[in-house]
């Protein structure tokens, strides 16, 4: 067995659920150490952060970001497998977080080790970061990290990110940005009452309505460059008393918005509270910023990752800003040009999540050619 899948295996069997880092990165990082990397551990509430780092700083800062957390595997009877305990079968690595995203992580572990023994000098500074909180909240992860880099006045120029990007064959797909996400609690308040006597209540669903439908209608852009229209979508509605004659005193809504560079947040909320002023509810709301879009423009990143990725995949990969959100929208308000390659993400976060054992053991090698081109 090959040494990225052995390190896989060895993550895969560590239960890291959310927040729960498992040992997962002191693993990493005891390899990380020999190889002569320095590395610090930052914890922030239950939440394990790995920053290492290799080189003098004299020049470009490359930083590898992942994610030692998965999502909870569900019923342990559905799967073929337990999804703690990673087995090989036909050619395929299953187990939860195979593809998502212990695979990435092992072979950017093994692609460093050997950066580094084959240029021992290189320029700059060469970085992993890891969290155990990109499935969760993301509030103590690389979000805490990259204020804390921040206020350090650490410079980060490229970010790759290991998320599992490809549809069909690793490589086919290089990610450029991702769209912000800005979520909404709405609470419109009403007047419960009778419903044989609506004169005497206020409906806020009834209220509601008019307002939620101009919001959902609305054509807020017609895209920025690769990036889709900014969408907003009602995700949940909650009213009533579970009676059929009780007029609801309150509605509560749901609501996100995936938006391009177009718009920031506060502009999307001014907006969208615009339009429930003038539809004269009586309302509340409280806003979550998930992450500001971005976009990696043209230049020397995305030169050089569509070479390694055209070689690697026979084609030239298909760039794309699609998908839901990273946490590479933490990194780019750094001034970083942020990228996302990684395996084939066909069965992310679903039963025998798995990934295909040549495209494993191909992903260090794809690591390693663009650390080469980049900093060698």
């Amino acid at each position: 067995m090959s040494d990225v899948v052995q390190l896989a295996c060895a993550l895969i069997a560590r239960p890291s659920v959310t927040p729960d880092d498992a040992g997962c990165q002191a693993l990493l990082a005891a390899r990380l150490q020999a190889a002569g990397f320095a590395c610090e551990h930052l914890r922030f509430g239950e939440v394990d952060n790995l920053w290492a780092t290799h080189g003098d700083g004299d020049g470009p800062v490359l930083v590898l970001l992942g994610h030692t957390d998965v999502v909870p595997p569900g019923p342990r009877e559905a799967w073929a497998s337990d999804p703690f305990v990673p087995e090989v079968r036909d050619g395929v690595l299953h187990g939860r977080g195979a593809a998502d995203m212990k695979g990435s992580v092992a072979a950017f572990v093994v692609a460093l080790e050997g950066f580094v023994a084959a240029h021992p000098r290189h320029p700059g500074t060469v970085a992993l970061l890891l969290t155990s909180d990109e499935e969760g909240d993301a509030i103590d992860g690389v979000r805490k990290v990259a204020e804390v880099l921040r206020a350090r006045g650490q410079r980060i120029d490229w970010c790759i990110t290991g998320e599992p990007s490809s549809k069909a064959a690793l490589g086919d797909l290089l990610r450029v940005g991702r769209r912000g996400t800005l979520s909404a609690t709405l609470t419109v308040r009403g007047i419960q009452g009778h419903v044989a006597y609506p004169e005497k209540a206020r409906n806020p669903i009834h209220e509601a309505l008019p307002a939620l439908a101009e919001l959902a209608a609305r054509r807020w852009d017609a895209g920025f460059e690769s990036f889709p229209p900014t969408s907003l979508q009602v995700s949940n509605l909650h009213a009533g008393t579970g009676a059929n004659n009780v007029i609801p005193g309150e509605l509560q809504v749901l609501f996100n918005l995936r938006y391009n560079p177009h718009w920031r947040a506060e502009r999307l909320e001014a907006e969208c509270e615009a339009i429930l002023r003038a539809h004269g509810l009586d309302y509340a709301i409280r806003w979550h910023r998930g992450g500001e879009p971005f976009h990696t423009p043209e230049g020397r990143l995305r030169d050089v990752a569509r070479e390694v990725l055209a070689a690697a995949a026979g084609m030239p990969p298909e760039e794309s800003t699609g998908g839901g959100t990273s946490d590479a929208r933490f990194i780019a308000p750094l001034g970083a040009q942020c990228i996302e390659v990684g395996p084939v993400n066909a069965s992310i976060h679903k039963v025998d999540e798995h990934v295909r054992v040549a495209d494993l053991e191909a992903l260090p090698g794809l690591y390693r050619a663009l650390l080469d081109r980049l900093l060698a």
